[in-house]
Parts: structure tokens; sequence; C-alpha cells
């Protein structure tokens, strides 16, 4: 092969993808073009669900000689999947982690950020046999996976070099030798919290010789699994410092606004941040989807599921192998079964259109990605499971049932296709959730520089105290010791009270017979949990649900979705934390009305905007769920409700809110006491979903709440209208939105002043039923006199 020909296919050998010939390409590229040339024809139409369509050209590799000290082991593996250079922003990674320095890599999917961790590790293991990684990866799956192309490497070296995954499915008699002889392990944060570092003596030859730790897919960690995580490296950086070694990390992180600043958030270090991509790619077409309204009073559209189906088939009919991604196990179950009927009078096998989500034995799911990278099979409806880095080859199109909630997510998925630099298409099919309407109706919102923040909040108390027991299990807390910003000395005295510690010798020890790791999960703030009992079932468990969730998911007559099946929950022992529950088969979902109480503890910060306020700071909140209704899938309808009474929860918190004060209310005379609420309560759903696009949350994580209006004269009415962290304690989202209180308002102007509806829908403000005939109006009014004039003046012609 001619030098500039092994040159335009080293990026796809070094990925370990088999060489893909100008001819396939050819085809290729014309079954892409001419789907999207019938996407852009479409564009012109009547009534067309094409919001966008753009175009990125492909891109020449950006490459650089391989550094003279990269050992001759690792040079003779390289040259045999054909790298001969590196990848600019990989020979940078490299250059700092060389100078002893911490790295975050950001770059875009499929740009070979493995390299950026495995050429260092490999050559420094070259040099030193003895030495130790330990790679973290936030599924069991992609750790399997990245071990695959890990090995090849390693055998491509001729090294004895030894690299396993550790995990819950580890078999037991091998775990001793994986703690005693692996130079690299791979794992995930779980296996780290329960079973590495309470064991930590168990892995001292480990520990004293730890080099290297890797985090891939570091934007997975915000909220409060990031939280967590945090609290979980405070812990390993305690065990490293005993056994005498200080890791350098490497972090790999999708694009998001604050990688460094994530990054150093959670390992508490500095880093140097990566982010200019040297990697070729294909040329890309990305294209909008909006299924067409066909209800405007009420905001209801197409279904998007059915408008996918409808997409996936042009790709498919045109010989292009497709990835379709659905957001929930029920809709990748209806989309499966919608491709596979229309598949069926196809001229190809009965297996050709596959499913692949959490649920598959790992041996299916592992066939399934054999046959795709093979090209056996032609489509393949997921959830975000085959998001993550997980090879199965080169994929024509991808489709997007519904916005997956990040643009992060989006983006990777979008990734998924071209990855051997050929042509590609992705398509996003919006959902009528006011998540997706709005960055469908923005393109050019989505294809800017990611704006999107990844938040953490490790100094949560409750978090932090849980994982302080964990660290005092681990080893004794010296007198003095820092862990986060909270004073040891407080935590440790009042865990001494209720039994876990005791002061001695100038340190607090472990006295309590528990093991505190059991007791803590990682993604939630509380281990109080519910246990879901089927009744269909001979009382079989079925799941486990937190407690703030369990609340309003839980409830009785409650509709509880598990594993793409529904069941409908009779009763709810509050004192026994079980709920009871009975497979249905219905076409509604349930979600619960809370009625929320605010006061303020302490305000941090304040800001004018114009008449009102911006405020964030400490809040008590007082919930109870005094309801539930009835929401149709797929078109959000309203169709029935009921009313409970559950008991009242308090939690301190943090909140971000807005203040209006007498004098902006008097500016709507026109504006019954109603229409103003209405306003408060539209306005408040209307920023609950822009807030979490914002911050890369589930628009669950806040909840909304508005001063009640005393009534009768007692006083003037100046209500606030509060977006509060639904997590006690708070995970870190009050500030940030303070900050951004501008774009945020700014951007749900545009949500609202975009909607077609007449009078408001699930896809904006909310339903006229809930929000009165005029809410949409009014809450239209209220944003106009909150912004600038300018920025108000830009939502009205939105």
């Amino acid at each position: 092969m001619a030098s500039k020909e092994k040159a335009k296919h080293a990026a796809a050998l070094a990925l370990g993808f088999p060489e893909f010939s100008d001819q396939q390409a050819l085809a290729h590229r014309a079954g892409v073009a001419a789907a999207v040339e019938r996407f852009e024809q479409a564009a012109g139409e009547f009534n067309s669900p094409i919001r966008a369509v753009r175009y990125q050209p492909a891109r020449a590799p950006q490459c650089t000689p391989l550094p003279d000290w990269v050992a001759p082991p690792v040079r003779t593996a390289l040259a045999a999947r054909g790298v001969e250079q590196l990848y600019t922003h990989q020979a940078e990674a490299l250059a700092h982690l060389a100078h002893g320095r911490n790295v975050v890599v950001v770059t875009p999917t499929a740009s070979g950020k493995t390299l950026c961790y495995n050429l260092p590790v490999l050559n420094h293991l070259a040099a030193d046999p003895d030495a130790r990684a330990l790679y973290l990866f936030p599924t069991k799956a992609l750790a399997e996976d990245q071990l695959h192309e890990l090995q090849g490497g390693i055998d491509a070296m001729g090294a004895g070099i030894r690299a396993f995954t550790y995990d819950g499915d580890t078999p037991q008699d091998a775990r001793k030798a994986i703690r005693e002889r692996a130079n690299i392990v791979l794992t995930n944060p779980d296996m780290l919290h329960s079973g590495i570092l309470p064991h930590h003596t168990k892995w001292a030859k480990a520990f004293e010789r730890l080099e290297y730790f890797v985090i891939d897919e570091l934007h997975y960690y915000r909220g409060v699994y990031g939280s967590h995580l945090a609290n979980l490296l405070r812990r390993l950086r305690r065990v490293c410092e005993f056994y005498g070694s200080s890791p350098r990390f490497i972090c790999c992180s999708a694009t998001i606004a604050n990688p460094k600043e994530l990054a150093e958030a959670l390992a508490g270090v500095p880093f140097e941040l990566v982010d200019r991509n040297g990697a070729p790619s294909g040329e890309k077409y990305f294209v909008f989807w909006n299924p067409p309204a066909v209800n405007r009073q009420l905001g209801i559209r197409r279904s998007y599921l059915h408008e996918s189906r409808r997409v996936a088939l042009e790709f498919i009919d045109r010989g292009l192998q497709t990835l379709v991604f659905a957001n929930s196990r029920l809709a990748t179950e209806v989309l499966l079964t919608y491709l596979k009927q229309a598949c069926e009078p196809k001229p190809m096998s009965s297996d050709a259109v596959r499913g692949y989500r959490g649920g598959y034995l790992p041996k299916e799911r592992r066939q399934i990605e054999r046959r795709l990278r093979q090209g056996d099979i032609r489509a393949v409806v997921a959830t975000n499971a085959l998001e993550l880095g997980i090879d199965i080859g080169s994929l024509d199109a991808i489709v997007m049932a519904g916005y997956p909630g990040t643009i992060a997510s989006t983006l990777q998925r979008a990734g998924r296709a071209g990855r051997r630099q050929s042509a590609s298409v992705a398509v996003m099919v919006a959902s009528s959730a006011p998540l997706d309407q709005y960055v469908v109706e923005h393109p050019d919102y989505f294809f800017a520089r990611s704006p999107e923040h990844a938040h953490i909040n490790p100094d949560n108390l409750e978090i932090a105290l849980a994982h302080l027991r964990c660290a005092a299990f681990e080893l004794p807390i010296r007198d003095g010791e820092k862990f986060g910003a909270h004073d040891t000395r407080e935590l440790c005295r009042f865990l001494e009270e209720t039994g876990f510690l005791h002061h001695s010798a100038g340190a607090w020890h472990w006295t309590s017979d528990t093991y505190p790791a059991d007791a803590v999960s990682l993604r939630s703030v509380s281990s109080d949990n519910f246990v879901v009992i089927d009744l269909t079932q001979d009382r079989a468990v079925i799941g486990e649900v937190s407690f703030p969730a369990a609340l309003t998911t839980l409830h009785e007559k409650a509709i509880y979705l598990h594993d793409a099946r529904q069941y409908q929950v009779e009763k709810f022992d509050y004192e026994g934390r079980k709920a009871y529950v009975r497979r249905v088969d219905c076409d509604y979902f349930t979600d619960a009305i809370e009625y929320a109480q605010v006061k303020i503890l302490e305000q941090y910060q304040s800001a004018a905007l114009n008449d009102a306020a911006a405020a964030h700071g400490d809040v008590r909140v007082n919930r109870q769920v005094v309801g539930w209704k009835k929401v149709k899938f797929f078109t959000l309808e309203n169709v029935g409700a009921g009313h409970l009474s559950m008991p009242e929860q308090e939690m301190h918190t943090t909140s971000f809110w807005l203040h209006f004060p007498e004098a902006f209310l008097a500016a709507f005379p026109d504006l019954s006491p109603a229409d103003r609420q209405s306003a408060l309560v539209g306005l408040g759903n209307a920023l609950r979903s822009v807030a979490a696009l914002l911050l890369m949350c589930d628009p669950h994580d806040l909840g909304v709440a508005i001063t009640e209006d005393p009534g009768q004269g007692l006083k003037a009415y100046e209500p606030d209208l509060y977006l509060y962290d639904s997590y006690p304690g708070g995970i870190g989202q009050s500030a940030p939105l303070f900050r951004l209180a501008p774009q945020l308002l700014a951007q749900a102007a545009e949500l609202i002043g975009r909607c077609p509806c007449e009078s408001g829908c699930p896809s904006c403000v909310g339903p006229p039923g809930e929000i009165g005939d005029r809410g949409k109006e009014a809450a239209q009014r209220f944003l106009a006199a909150l912004l600038p004039a300018s920025a108000a003046r830009q939502s009205n012609l939105a």
C-alpha cells in the first residue's frame, strides 16, 4: 500500500477497525446523499417537519511524529496497527503527562481519545513492569469493550502486561490473582466504592505502585453521581497517600462547557485542558425533525415514535446501516416492534433488525455488537447502552427518537455513525417535551459551542458525611485532616455520638460493626430506599427506589415503569418502606402533583431585573404529594387525576428565585390575580425546562414553588418563584442558575414564543387546563418585563 493510502487508513486501524474500501465509501456516500437530498426537498414543503439540515465537511487529520521517548515495544505495537504518527491532541496530552501533569482530553467521538491514556500507561509499563494503573468506566459493558481493545495492543507488544476487569461479575476465585498480579485494572465507581477501597489492604501492591488513574466519559459524572464520585476520589487519594503513591489523572470527556472545572472539582487536583482536535472525520449531515402539529390549540404533534420509524425505514430502504436511539426501555421495545413489522415483507433476514438495552444478557449483547461490526445487522434499536464508546464499527445513519437530554449526549450518539471517515447522517426527531421543542426550534443554539455546564456539589453535607464514614472505616481520620470543605473534627464528634467512631491517639477510629459502603448509594443523596414488590410474581422484589423519588412515583394508583412493563401501585407501606405493585397494560403514566412551601433561610446574592430581582441562597422546603394526574404516552395529554394525602417532608436545600414586588405586578392592571398566578405557574414550567438544558440535569432534579397569595387584602402580594434543588443540601445548581439568569430568561422567552400553540401546551408553559386561558400570554408579558428591552424584542420576533 502506498504511503499516502496507508496514512488514509491509519486512524481506522488505530481504532481496531477493518479497512473501508473506496468503493464501499462511494456507495455509502451516494446512499447518504440521496437520503439527505430527500430531506432538503421536504424542508421547503408546507408544514414540513424539517427544521434544519446542517453539513459538516470532511476533516483532514493533523498529525505529528511519535515522541522519541516512546518505548520500542509500544512503537512496534502501534506500527502493527498502522499507527506511525499521532494526532495533535494525542501528542499534546502525552507531552503534559510526560511532565507529570494531570490531563483532561475533550474531543469528539471516535477521535482516538483511548490512545491518550493507553499509550502513556503501556509505555510506562514497558519500562517498569511492576507499575499499576486503574481505569474507571461508568458501565461494565464499556470496561469489557475497552479491555478487548487494550488487550490487542498488549498482544502486539509481546509484553507480559496483565490487564483485567474487576466488577461484580468477576469470579471470586479470580479476584485474588487480579489484586496481586494485574498491571491494569478496569473497573467502575460502584466497585471502587464497595469492593476496592474498603479492602485496600488486599490491594496494597496496587496502591503502592499506582502511577495512573484514568476516568473515561467524564461528563457522565454530574449532579448527585458526580458529587459522590468526587468524595470517592477523596477517599482514593487518602489511601494512595497512606501507601506512598500519587497517581497522575487522565480524564476523557465529550464536549461540555467546563471540562477542566469539572475534572478539578472531581479529582481535587489541577488539570491541563486538551481540546484542539487533530483527528480526521468524514462528511456528516445533521437533520432536525419536528413532527407536525395535528392540534395547534392543544399543542399535540404526530407521534415522535411513528416519525422515527418513518425516518429509519428511509435509511434501511437505501441500504444504510442504521442505529436508532430511544430514551427509555419502553420506547425501545415499541420502536423495535414497529420496525420489525415494517421490515417483514422486505428481502432481508428475520433478525436483520435487533434491539439492544441493559436487560439483554451479556452474551447476547456481545453477539449483536459483533454482527454490527461485520455488517450482518441492518438496524439496531437501542437505549443509551450504545451511546458510550463501545466498538460497533462504522454505521451510516443515526436516528434519535427524542432529544437525549444534553447536547453532549446528542453529539455522542450522532458520532456513532461515520467512524471510519465515511459519509454519515444523523436525525434528531423531537418529542412534545419542552426540552425537545426548545432544541429542535433553535438549531443555532445547538450547533454553537456547547453551552452546557456540568455541576457537582461534593460538599453536600449528607453525601460528604456518608463518605467520611467510609473513609474512617478504611483508615483512621487524623486530627486536623481535611475532607473537602468541612471541619472533620465536628463531623467526627457527631459520628462518635452516633456510635460509629472513637477518638484515640490523635485520630478517629471506626468502632461500629457495620459496613458503611453498603449503606451508600452513589446515585442518590439518601440511602433510605423503598423496595418494590410485584404481587403478580409471587411477591418478587423487582426494584428499589430512593426515598424522595418513592413519594412521587410509588404512591397508591401510580403507574410504576420497570423493564418496559407497567405496574400499578396497589399499596404504599410508608413505615415499612415497601410498595406493592401489580402488572397492568395501559396507555398512560402518572405524574405526582406536589404542594411545596419554601422559606428563605439565607440569601447569598441578589441582582436587579428591571423592577424585579433574582437571587439564590439556602431555603427550607416543606413538600407534600397532594394528588396525581394521568398523562397519555407520546401526546402528553392530561387524561385524568386523583387526590392523595401523603406525609409532609421537610428538607434544607439551595434555591434560585425570582422576586416580583408590588411595583412589578402593578404594571399589569388588566391581569386578574388568577391570571398573575397562572403566569407564574407557566413561567415556572418553562424555566425548569430551560434550566435542565443549561445545567445538564433532569427536569425532576429541580423543584418549582410559588409563594402563596395571602388574599383578603392582608398585605401586598409580592410572590417569589423558586427553582430549588430537589435533593437535601443541594447538588450545586442554584448558584449557576443565578449566574445564568439573563440567559435562562431569554431562552424561556424563546421557548414560549416559538411554540405554535395558542394558549399553552405541555411543550411550553403547560396545558390551558392547568394554567388558564391567559397563562401563556401572561407568562410572555412577565418575561418581556424581566428582560432588557433588546432581548424582549428578539423573543417577541421569535
